[in-house]
């Protein structure tokens, strides 16, 4: 890292796309390798990507260095799951001088939680103060058949010590018609029991899986429908910077997120990109147009050509994402897999 890097960014400096919209957020997936294989996000029989096509550790520090130095105030590390990658304490250690510094805000990460347990209080001591966590059911032989291999009681274990460590926890719930729709309430009375956050999501139809995304997509308008039938919801401006929009609920004072692509379009205020560890940079989730930054990365020890392709992509950032779920068309809207783009 140079001392360079470390220094305030200008406002000329500001990521701002066609629309007039800032670029402040950017979410970075370190790899597409999950331990789990949840039936809405991949295939049973995954092909994952050659390793050799991924990113460094080193230039994925680079590459989060570029960005925080046009502007980025927020990095999200995704995967796949972020926490099997190699040497990925490394990359939060190395990206923490910067929260030290004041030019990034803040740094999070969402995982499954397979592996919290083993790396909680390494991310806090990295700077680490909010996570979310992937959990759709708190019934042990449901999560088996959701994720087809992972273990809840794991799962529950890392949650436990990311708390112990400090980490502020939310949960993130896929709503899956016919398979969930049971458990909301009790898990919002779970999650705001332990003083954790809860979101819920409605299903994404990206990348080819065995079920029809029209079987499995759920609107979050009946699922808030059925929440305000059990509880008190108010309205809040409360923002994470994400697209989640939050009420609070009465009888408990925790927060309830609805993040809804298709019943609801977010896109006026979005302030974010995506990049993949391969180093293709999507400036949204919901098209196929995409940045190649490997090869200008790989090009030159400098971060000009790096840097100029970052900011020629912004100019190309849609004004909003087509997704659509219908019975007319099962092929889904985007063909990459969730895992591929990052969380």
């Amino acid at each position: 890292m140079t001392d360079q890097l470390l220094v305030g960014t200008s406002e000329g400096s500001t990521l701002v796309d066609s629309f007039g919209r800032a670029i402040t957020y950017v979410r970075v997936s370190v790899t597409d390798r999950c331990d789990f294989r949840c039936v809405y996000c991949m295939a049973e029989d995954m092909a994952f990507l050659p390793r050799r096509e991924l990113l460094t550790i080193e230039e994925l520090d680079r590459l989060c260095s570029a960005f925080i130095e046009m502007g980025t105030r927020k990095i999200r590390i995704t995967g796949g799951e972020p926490l099997v990658r190699r040497d990925i304490i490394g990359l939060f250690r190395s990206l923490s001088q910067y929260l030290e510094a004041g030019t990034l805000q803040e740094m999070t990460l969402t995982t499954n939680g397979s592996q919290l347990a083993r790396f909680a209080d390494e991310l806090a001591s990295c700077g680490v103060r909010r996570i979310n966590v992937s959990l759709d059911t708190l019934d042990p032989g449901r999560f088996k058949a959701i994720t087809r291999r992972g273990d809840l009681d794991r799962v529950l274990s890392g949650i436990d010590a990311a708390q112990r460590a400090g980490l502020s926890v939310k949960i993130n719930v896929v709503a899956l018609k016919g398979v969930n729709e049971d458990e909301f309430e009790p898990m919002v009375r779970w999650a705001h029991g332990r003083s954790m956050g809860i979101t819920f999501i409605e299903v994404m139809p990206l990348g080819e899986i065995e079920t029809a995304r029209i079987d499995q997509h759920l609107s979050l308008m009946k699922v808030r429908a059925q929440l305000a039938r059990r509880f008190s919801l108010q309205e809040t401006d409360y923002r994470t910077g994400g697209p989640a929009r939050y009420v609070r609920v009465g009888e408990t004072g925790g927060l309830i997120g609805f993040i809804t692509p298709l019943t609801h379009n977010f896109c006026e205020t979005c302030n974010r990109v995506r990049v993949t560890c391969t180093g293709r940079l999507y400036m949204c989730l919901g098209h196929e147009d995409a940045a190649d930054l490997r090869t200008p990365l790989r090009a030159s020890e400098g971060n000009g050509l790096l840097n100029a392709a970052i900011r020629e992509a912004i100019t190309r950032k849609p004004k909003g994402h087509d997704f659509i779920i219908d019975r007319s068309n099962r092929v889904p809207a985007v063909a990459r897999h969730m895992s591929v783009t990052g969380g």
